[in-house]
């Protein structure tokens, strides 16, 4: 049985680095085989991975990373893109040097990490993805029209906003932060079913029952990486892919016992011979 900390991870000493214009942000804590902590939008490393971090870090290293104008890495004059983002974290772990890693992505830090494991996948040993969608039909289109009236306002006095305007070089730049998030979105096209059928790192899907991504689309997602298989007969697959009961996008992340039992045992197990991609 994992014991699970709520308490927050020692404060660790932040790093920046010079990537693409960028002086982006990262901590490492704990030793052991690389994880990669990709957070979701408008949020920090705490906002999406606090409660885990130090049971992550127990005996792993840990790498969070704050992306374009998120937390403490301030925002540039360029788009929010997922392929620009996916080269900017690429380009952190080779000036770290990290050969490779395991990849644990939330929402936009799902996608992030999609974007790296296609474009860089010997950078990627297994590939953790919460809450994903390869296109943007995966997630509901109420998802999109929501977004698409969301005002800073809407948002005050919301986690979101408070980790904003404590963390941020610049504090004032939260409504051009949330208007790149709304057009990154809006140009969202995502991966073809063969570049995903391409990705050879074992992958483990997970999202709530009630979440933004669609669960039809996290099924024909698992497929195209292997899953779907009566795995008593062929093998279990490399793949792996989870339904939380009871859970939306938002109170996924907080759901840490489950994620921590599921992705601790997902990472630590043996890749498996039969059945998958």
């Amino acid at each position: 049985m994992i014991m699970v900390t709520n308490e927050i991870a020692p404060a660790a000493p932040g790093r920046y680095a010079a990537i693409n214009g960028l002086s982006m942000y990262y901590e490492i804590h704990g030793t052991g085989r690389p994880l990669v902590l990709l957070h979701g939008a408008l949020t920090t490393i705490e906002g999406s991975f606090q409660r885990m971090l130090p049971t992550l870090a127990a005996n792993r290293q840990v790498i969070a990373v704050e992306q374009q104008a998120h937390g403490r890495t301030a925002d540039i004059d360029r788009p929010l893109t997922y392929e620009g983002m996916g080269k900017d974290t690429a380009e952190l772990l080779r000036q770290i040097g990290v050969k490779e890693a395991d990849i644990f992505g939330y929402s936009m830090g799902a996608a992030i990490a999609l974007e790296i494991t296609v474009r860089h996948p010997e950078l990627v040993h297994k590939l953790v993805l919460v809450s994903p969608s390869y296109t943007r039909e995966g997630a509901y289109p109420e998802m999109y029209e929501g977004e698409e009236n969301l005002k800073p306002e809407d948002l005050a006095g919301t986690p979101f906003a408070e980790e904003y305007a404590r963390t941020a070089p610049n504090p004032d730049d939260w409504p051009g932060l949330i208007e790149k998030v709304k057009q990154l979105d809006r140009e969202f096209q995502g991966w073809t079913p063969g570049e995903i059928r391409s990705i050879r790192a074992p992958t483990l899907v997970i999202i709530g029952d009630s979440d933004v991504v669609r669960p039809e689309h996290a099924v024909e997602f698992f497929r195209l990486l292997g899953g779907g298989v009566p795995g008593d007969l062929v093998g279990l697959p490399r793949s792996r892919l989870a339904v939380l009961p009871g859970t939306t996008h938002i109170t996924l992340i907080d759901r840490t016992d489950w994620l921590l039992s599921m992705i601790g045992e997902f990472l630590d197990a043996p890749v498996p011979e039969g059945g998958g991609v």
